[in-house]
């Protein structure tokens, strides 16, 4: 076995480099640091949408500090929970500013995470060989999802009781197992406290612990093939001489400056929020959630918070009319499939079989809208775990693709606000209509892009990133 050695300093060496080195003898700090950061080489045309990715693990640290104090005075009782917030409020001291912090932070994440995966989609950073960057993104917006209906409920105000209850029932329109899953997840026959209990160790510990697994491997993966940038150009194709990238700059200190200014006007906005419009007009707390939460008085209007609406817009607008729509669509795009795609002949049967199966599913006589809903309502988000697959343009970036593919996209932002915006709101015709057409250009946006996504006239990508210093 090889001697230890240790590293040796001046006597006269500061006290803090005597103390990294001895942690550095003992564990790989300055080596992690630099891989991961310091040393991390990163494209030098960053732009403003590349102050999400920090921001999101700014946010998430603001969590976990805030969800630890509030947890020091919380009750996951249902008798008690209420209460606990409230005595949370108005004895513990600076309590409200921790429940109002994590509570706008919930949202804040969630804006963020979106705008995180704006930049994605109009940068193509989900490309090769970028893809399983993607699908750990997809995970960790999976488990941000899940947090954050489990914490909704804790609460245990009017919206969070009938909203957990809701939302659990609608996995009673799975066929065959829906019921037995409904009550596996509440841990009884309605929403209670066995409920509670369960939903605040899924809140605590379950979640927090893979979301931070997932983060991890999200940032690794990452630092190993290299930032995607707004040119779409691959730099590590293009080395010095001292076997860096020209082509890129050092991630200390320069986006270290580029990311704490992004966080300073974050805090700003964060604070502005938290001290004058912590509910955001309902958006964020909503008026029924300060109220306690009563099985025997339903709400008006129950709907979950902001971030799920766009989903749950799917969910709604899939009624018993919309599924002829549905069935026309379905066949329409396999007969498109048969037309245009290269795939081979048995997997074009496959689909064909698939798809008829599915419309027989959806006759009213076989299954209802209600089931339809939950699936569109799940599909909605898994279809974008595809989307490396289905994006098939020569280039990444929104750049160089024609012009009109901007449009495509814009229409895409104005789809998902919309279904986000009517969703918030109580059922109406109107709405229902708009919510329809919205839900089929969303579904259209992916299902078509491979043809779409290649089509028209594209512009050359230069040879190295377009810089502009300042």
């Amino acid at each position: 076995m090889a001697a230890f050695k240790e590293t040796k300093f001046p006597a006269d060496a500061p006290v803090a480099q005597k103390a990294v080195g001895w942690i550095d003898d003992r564990f790989p700090l300055t080596k992690l640091w630099n891989d991961q950061w310091g040393k991390y080489y990163a494209p030098k045309n960053f732009n403003f949408w590349y102050i999400f990715g920090s921001l999101a693990m700014f946010v998430l640290v603001l969590q976990i500090v805030t969800g630890i104090f509030l947890t020091m005075h919380y009750k996951p009782d249902a008798n008690l929970a209420f209460g606990s917030v409230e005595y949370i409020m108005r004895e513990v001291p600076w309590g409200w500013l921790v429940r109002y912090m994590h509570s706008t932070g919930a949202s804040s994440f969630f804006i963020i995470v979106y705008l995180h995966m704006t930049r994605g989609l109009m940068y193509g950073s989900y490309r090769k060989p970028r893809e399983l960057i993607w699908l750990f993104g997809f995970a960790i917006f999976l488990c941000l999802m899940a947090e954050a209906f489990f914490g909704y409920l804790l609460p245990w105000g009017q919206m969070s009781y009938w909203g957990a209850q809701v939302i659990v029932n609608l996995f009673g329109a799975i066929p065959l197992i829906g019921p037995d899953l409904s009550l596996w997840i509440r841990g009884d026959y309605v929403v209670s406290d066995a409920t509670l209990n369960r939903f605040f160790a899924f809140h605590v510990i379950a979640i927090p612990l893979v979301l931070l697994g997932l983060v991890a491997a999200h940032l690794i993966a990452l630092h190993e093939v290299g930032s995607s940038n707004p040119d779409g150009i691959e730099v590590k194709e293009n080395l010095g001489a001292d076997g860096h990238p020209v082509d890129s700059i050092p991630s200390h200190p320069y986006y270290t400056v580029h990311d704490l200014f992004g966080v300073s006007i974050f805090l700003l906005i964060f604070s502005a929020v938290v001290f004058f419009a912590p509910e955001m007009g309902g958006y964020f707390l909503e008026y029924n959630n300060f109220l306690p939460g009563d099985s025997l008085k339903t709400p008006l209007h129950i709907a979950p918070t902001w971030y799920f609406t766009p989903f749950y817009s799917v969910l709604r607008a899939t009624t018993a009319d919309f599924m002829w729509v549905l069935m026309v669509g379905t066949a329409a795009y396999v007969a498109f499939l048969w037309l245009k795609s290269r795939l081979s002949f048995q997997v074009k049967a496959a689909i064909a079989v698939g798809a008829l199966v599915a419309i027989v599913g959806m006759l009213p006589s076989v299954l209802d809208a209600k089931f339809w809903g939950v699936v569109f309502f799940g599909g909605s988000v898994v279809i974008l775990a595809f989307l490396p697959w289905l994006d098939h343009s020569p280039v990444k970036s929104i750049r160089y693709r024609p012009d009109w593919h901007k449009y495509v996209y814009a229409l895409l932002a104005i789809a998902f606000v919309t279904l986000g915006y009517l969703g918030t709101q109580a059922p109406s015709v109107i709405g229902t209509i708009v919510s329809q057409v919205c839900t089929l250009y969303y579904f259209g946006f992916f299902l078509l892009m491979p043809w779409w996504s290649a089509a028209g006239t594209f512009k050359k990508v230069p040879d190295r990133v377009t810089f502009h210093p300042h």
